[in-house]
């Protein structure tokens, strides 16, 4: 039994997923000895694109080891955030990367987006049942951006959710996302950039995500936390190349600007909040806000 007053779990659909969305508040949240923080992971991540040359025999349509490379990769990643409690969902490769949307990897017998959902559901099940968290943190409806996997995770959490409401109550379901606001700035400072990751879009508004200040419930200033999460995002070094937008954002506005994280309130009631920033609303700053 895990004994933490505060336990938290975070259901992501590959590895790097986990330090991109939501690394700081991991590593914010595994630095206090009050709160456990729990990762469960849906896929190995077997369709990524690989951006080390010397790694590229390991895409699935040659040896199809990537996986495995990203098994250490992600243990790296854990590591740097200093979370200690991960796990895979049904145990390491039972589900298989679905690749994005559309394409022919979506319909391969052991695809995470093939799965039977309370099949998947009954196993993370058990890890909350065992976990007791009080919050859990996943993707919306659409997966935050459309990615099959992602939204197979949404689903299979609300349904755990369901399935161990008898032996457990989960307080607050928390989605993770971004605010609109800072990806306006973003998309003016990277419009002159060679490493510009809006280069296809015209406007911040054509974006598959972002939130409007009035719905995000949560803002999360994970203070300090810069650094890890950098160094978990470089552990991923398979999917993630040295000259990405993050690492050139961290370079340029320092590693602060890596360290504020959104969430909106899927469930459960909204705590205390404080204005964060000028002229906006009161988000909460903790999510455990009116928990504990």
């Amino acid at each position: 039994m895990i004994d933490a007053a505060r336990r938290i779990l975070f259901v992501h659909a590959h590895p790097d997923d986990e330090s991109i969305g939501t690394g700081a508040t991991m590593a914010l949240y595994a630095a206090d000895p009050g709160t456990h923080v729990t990762l469960v992971t849906c896929t190995l991540g077997e369709e990524g694109e690989i951006h080390v040359p010397a790694l590229a025999q390991l895409e699935a349509a040659q040896a199809d080891q990537l996986g495995g490379w990203r098994i250490a990769e992600l243990n790296a990643a854990c590591a740097a955030l200093g979370v200690e409690d991960h796990r895979w969902l049904g145990g390491a490769g039972r589900y298989r990367d679905s690749g994005m949307m559309g394409l022919p990897t979506n319909d391969n017998p052991r695809a995470f987006w093939s799965a039977d959902l309370d099949e998947a559901a009954a196993h993370l099940a058990e890890v909350v049942r065992e976990v007791r968290p009080q919050v859990v943190v996943t993707y919306d409806a659409n997966g935050f951006y459309g990615h099959p996997d992602h939204i197979q995770a949404h689903r299979v959490t609300v349904r755990a959710i369901e399935l161990a409401s008898a032996d457990h109550t989960v307080d607050k379901l928390y989605y993770t996302t971004v605010a609109r606001r800072d990806l306006a700035e973003m998309f003016d400072h990277f419009k002159q950039s060679a490493e510009n990751p809006f280069a296809e879009v015209e406007r911040v508004e054509d974006l598959p995500f972002g939130a409007k200040d009035e719905e995000i419930d949560a803002r999360i200033n994970a203070t300090g936390t810069g650094e890890r999460k950098l160094e978990a995002l470089r552990a991923h070094a398979s999917q993630i190349p040295g000259g990405d937008w993050m690492f050139t954002l961290a370079a340029e506005l320092g590693e602060a600007g890596l360290e504020v994280e959104y969430y909106t309130l899927a469930t459960g009631k909204r705590g205390p909040g404080t204005r964060t920033v000028e002229g906006g609303p009161e988000w909460e700053t903790d999510l455990f806000a009116g928990l504990v």
